[in-house]
C-alpha cells in the first residue's frame, strides 16, 4: 500500500523547446511506496516529464521536489533516482554479474561490496542462476529483468520507468507486468512508470496520470479514472466507451438533466466541470444489456458483430442514428441478435456519465 508521504513533488513544472512548449504547468504528488503511471498518446509529455525528473531534461519554470528537497538544478548523477529505459543497453561483453555491478564499482563501491549487492538484487528478480550469462544468452524478459537489478542495485530513493515493457511480445509482457508490481512492493520504493499502453496502466497502478498535450487530464487510481472519467479525452482513451453528443438542460448537485438528440430524456451523473448546455454522454459497452424493443431506456437496430473471442461485440444504431457497441460476454447461454433486429438498450444504474470537453 503506497505511503501518504510525498516521495516526488512536482510544482508548475513547464517545458519549452524554443517556440514549443511540452510541458503545460505540471503539478502532482507521486507518494512513497506508490507505483504511479504516467499515461498518454505519443508526444502527451510525459516521456519529457520523466526525463526533467531524472535530470536529463532542463526545467524551464518550476520546480521538482524529491523527499522534500528541491532537485530542480541538481545534475543527473546527483539525484538519487535511477532509470529504465526502452532499450536496457546492457553490456554485450559483459556477464549478467558483471552489467549490474558497472555503476556500482564506478561510484565508488568496493568489489566485495560490489559483488554482495548485485547478488543481493539478481537474486530480487529471480535471476541469481543466471550470473555468469551473457546478454546474449538471456531470453528479452530475462535483459529486462538484469536492467531492473542494475537500476536497484544503488539502492535508488524512486525509480523511473521509461516504457521498459515495450520490447516485449504480447504474453511475455502480461507476465511481467506482475512480476514488476510484486518487485515494487518488495522495494518499498516509489515506481514512476511511463506507458501509453492502457491496460498496462490499469493493470499495474496504484494511481494513473493521464496525460494530453503537455497537460494532467486527471489523476486517480485505475478505478477512478476508468469509472468516473472528468472529460472526453480520458473516457475515450482508457478503454472502450460510447460517446454521445446530448443537450444539457441542467445540473444540480453533480446530476445532469440530459436529452438525447432523438428527444429521449433522463438523469445521469455528472462530471464537476461540466455545465448546462452541450456535452458528452459516455456509457462503458459492458454496462449495456439487451431487452425487448420498447423496454430498456434506449431502442436500437443491430448493425453488426465483431468475434473477439472472450466477447462479442454489437454494433448498433439508434433511431437519431449515433451508433453505440454493446459487449456481450461470450457463453454458450448469449443469444446474439441478427443483423437488421429491433432491440432495446438497458443502462445499468449509474452507467451513463456526463462530461465535459
Amino acid at each position: 500500500m503506497a505511503s501518504t508521504e510525498i516521495a516526488v513533488g512536482i510544482d508548475k513544472v513547464v517545458k519549452r523547446y524554443g517556440p514549443v512548449t511540452a510541458l503545460h504547468g505540471v503539478s502532482m504528488d507521486i507518494r512513497e511506496n506508490e507505483f504511479f503511471t504516467l499515461l498518454g498518446p505519443s508526444g502527451c509529455g510525459k516521456t519529457t516529464l520523466l526525463r526533467c525528473i531524472a535530470g536529463f531534461e532542463d526545467v524551464t519554470e518550476g520546480v521538482i521536489r524529491l523527499k522534500g528537497g528541491d532537485i530542480t538544478g541538481l545534475p543527473p548523477h546527483k539525484r538519487p533516482v535511477n532509470t529504465v529505459f526502452q532499450q536496457y543497453a546492457l553490456f554485450p561483453h559483459m556477464t549478467v554479474i558483471e552489467n549490474v555491478m558497472f555503476g556500482l564499482l564506478r561510484s565508488g563501491w568496493s568489489k566485495p561490496e560490489a559483488v554482495a549487492r548485485a547478488d543481493q538484487v539478481l537474486q530480487l528478480v529471480q535471476l541469481g542462476d543466471f550470473a555468469a550469462r551473457r546478454p546474449a544468452q538471456l531470453s528479452g524478459g530475462q535483459q529486462q529483468r538484469v536492467a531492473l537489478a542494475r537500476a536497484l542495485a544503488p539502492r535508488p530513493q524512486v525509480l523511473l520507468l521509461d516504457e521498459p515493457l515495450s520490447a516485449l511480445d504480447l504474453k511475455l509482457r502480461q507476465a511481467v507486468r506482475m512480476e514488476l508490481k510484486a518487485l515494487q512492493r518488495e522495494t518499498g520504493i516509489a515506481f514512476i512508470f511511463v506507458t501509453h499502453d492502457q491496460e498496462e496502466a490499469l493493470t499495474m497502478s496504484d494511481r494513473i496520470a493521464v496525460m494530453s498535450e503537455g497537460r494532467v487530464q486527471q489523476i486517480g487510481t485505475p478505478r477512478e479514472i476508468y469509472e468516473t472519467p472528468l472529460n472526453r479525452f480520458v473516457a475515450d482513451f482508457i478503454g472502450e466507451t460510447n460517446l454521445l453528443d446530448v443537450d444539457v438542460r441542467s445540473v444540480d448537485n453533480g446530476m445532469a438533466a440530459i436529452s438525447l438528440p432523438g428527444g429521449h430524456c433522463f438523469t445521469c451523473p455528472a462530471a464537476a466541470v461540466v455545465q448546462s448546455g452541450k456535452g458528452h454522454l459516455s456509457v462503458r459497452p459492458e454496462r449495456i444489456s439487451l431487452c425487448a424493443q420498447g423496454s430498456g431506456d434506449l431502442d436500437a437496430t443491430v448493425e453488426g458483430q465483431v468475434y473477439l473471442g472472450t466477447d462479442i461485440h454489437l454494433q448498433v444504431r439508434l433511431a437519431d442514428s449515433e451508433r453505440m457497441t454493446v459487449r456481450l460476454q461470450n457463453s454458450e447461454t448469449t443469444a446474439v441478435p441478427e443483423t437488421g433486429a429491433a432491440v432495446g438498450l438497458k443502462l445499468e444504474a449509474g452507467a451513463a456519465r456526463l462530461l465535459a470537453d
